[in-house]
């Protein structure tokens, strides 16, 4: 396994290498990662993992100095899922133009940059899909996803990307920026990962308390349910919605752990619209938090297929 952490060094290993899938990751692999990996080895000869915690896409009461960075462990479940290829730069290397304190930009009164900040990075954006959901509570979340998924893919020129599907947003977002932009390469969805108790698996799962924990639960048993109720014929999503908030809410009793939502949305899962009735895949998509860990979560719920049994 090569681990470059350049853009020329890497660069320069790609071109030894046939057809590639990349699995973009921040680290802190976790099982969900893994599982990426192995349907990427199935979609080509050869994976690459890039490694990096991006803080374009960190907002300014998101702390990226306490985002998780176990490199070395990181480095050893790549290299034991054969992993070909990890790029793991530096923020500075993605970045040169940031400045040193990890380059979020503020602006002056008049709403204009700084004179002394350096020149604004290029950057996609796709608003239509971005200002929901995350976007709404996060507001550059996704312009910094785009910047740093186009740059990876201009460094790595893979032809193959796996996504989660527990990030279904930025599933969806990335899909359509690659059709718009017509790179070629193909976006794969993969599952969503769950432990046994059927939490979704996620590095911020590891600031979970053991009572956090069992509160989070409460997210995927919602979410669970009204797949279940789908499958029995329920279609009006405010139904749907409504039953999410009621069983994420319920167990307020003395000793339970609070769990703040953010938002629990039916969206058509392909423009990412609000709908009121499921004729179209539609996913149902959770963001709440658990003490102080935010955890999101969704279940897409797809007529077309269950109509074909």
């Amino acid at each position: 396994m090569i681990v470059s952490q350049t853009i020329s060094a890497c660069r320069q290993q790609r071109r030894k290498l046939g057809k590639l899938a990349l699995v973009p990751t921040m680290g802190a692999l976790h099982e969900g990662h893994l599982s990426l990996i192995a349907i990427a080895k199935k979609h080509a000869e050869h994976v690459a993992v890039s490694i990096f915690v991006n803080p374009t896409q960190f907002g300014p009461r998101e702390d990226f100095s306490k985002y998780p960075r176990p490199i070395e462990a990181d480095l050893a479940k790549c290299q034991a899922a054969g992993v070909d290829l990890v790029f793991n730069p530096s923020p500075e290397e993605m970045y040169p133009t940031l400045p040193k304190s990890m380059g979020f930009r503020t602006q002056d009164k008049s709403g204009g940059v700084p004179p002394e900040s350096p020149p604004p990075e290029i950057v996609v954006d796709l608003p239509t899909m971005a200002g929901v959901l995350e976007g709404r509570f996060r507001p550059t979340h996704f312009r910094g996803v785009c910047q740093v998924v186009a740059k990876l893919f201009n460094i790595v020129q893979p032809d193959v990307a796996c996504f989660g599907q527990k990030d279904f947003q930025q599933l969806r977002i990335i899909t359509a920026m690659v059709e718009a932009l017509n790179w070629p390469i193909e976006i794969i969805a993969c599952p969503t990962l769950r432990d046994p108790d059927g939490l979704a698996k996620s590095s911020r799962n590891q600031f979970l308390s053991p009572d956090e924990r069992q509160r989070a639960l409460a997210i995927s048993r919602g979410l669970l349910h009204a797949e279940k109720e789908f499958s029995q014929g329920v279609k009006q999503t405010n139904r749907l919605v409504t039953l999410v908030q009621n069983m994420i809410l319920e167990g307020t009793i003395q000793g339970k752990v609070p769990l703040l939502i953010d938002y629990v949305a039916a969206v058509d899962a392909l423009t990412l619209k609000s709908v009121d009735h499921i004729a179209v895949p539609t996913v149902i998509a959770v963001a709440a938090r658990v003490g102080t860990t935010r955890l999101i979560d969704n279940v897409l719920l797809d007529p077309t297929k269950k109509a074909h049994g």
